[in-house]
């Protein structure tokens, strides 16, 4: 059975910190429904009731988008062994730039991976979680250092320019680029 909480509990915060990958749904009016995975050491819990996750730049935008239009967000995490459980998030956020004033304030709960490009930060409405019977018992192997590797061998200046080029949603909707690359070593 579902259950809803108004915050995230000491188990809540347990069973987020045992998972590898996360997924994040938002939409906009007039929009597609975004839906998508995340990996790496990416997520923290700021407290009972906020969030944040790292974003790396990928194929789009569409979180940035959608939050600039919507701010709704939900965050799930499967529990891929025991115990069967699944953790929904759901919140508004917004984009954090490396431009932006309380960047360094966010930044600091993170180590920033190459391609970097912001950090969503989210406020927590509420916490559902369920029993996950239907999940399937998955084993974690490891991380794909491909997007990693992939930013660390950009040139910052042509990374730079191909993400200020992505300044609109795959349906057309505005988004505030980066101004600066984060390459990492």
């Amino acid at each position: 059975m579902a259950e809803f909480f108004d915050a995230l509990d000491d188990k809540h915060i347990a069973m987020i910190g045992k998972q590898p990958v996360f997924f994040v749904a938002t939409a906009a009016e007039d929009a597609r429904i975004n839906l998508s995975p995340k990996g790496y050491d990416a997520f923290r819990v700021l407290g009972p009731g906020r969030v944040a996750y790292l974003d790396l730049a990928g194929s789009g935008n569409e979180t940035h988008a959608h939050l600039s239009r919507d701010g709704r967000i939900t965050l799930m995490f499967c529990n891929f062994d025991r115990p069967a459980l699944i953790l929904r998030i759901y919140g508004t956020g917004r984009a954090v730039l490396p431009q932006d004033a309380d960047w360094a304030e966010l930044a600091a709960h993170f180590d920033l991976l190459p391609g970097t490009r912001q950090i969503f930060d989210i406020a927590v409405e509420s916490v559902q979680t369920s029993c996950g019977w239907g999940v399937p018992f998955m084993e974690y192997r490891d991380e794909r250092a491909t997007l990693q590797k992939a930013h660390k061998q950009s040139d910052p200046e042509e990374w730079l320019t191909k993400q200020q080029g992505r300044d609109t949603s795959i349906d057309g909707i505005p988004v505030r680029t980066t101004d600066r690359y984060i390459g990492g070593e």
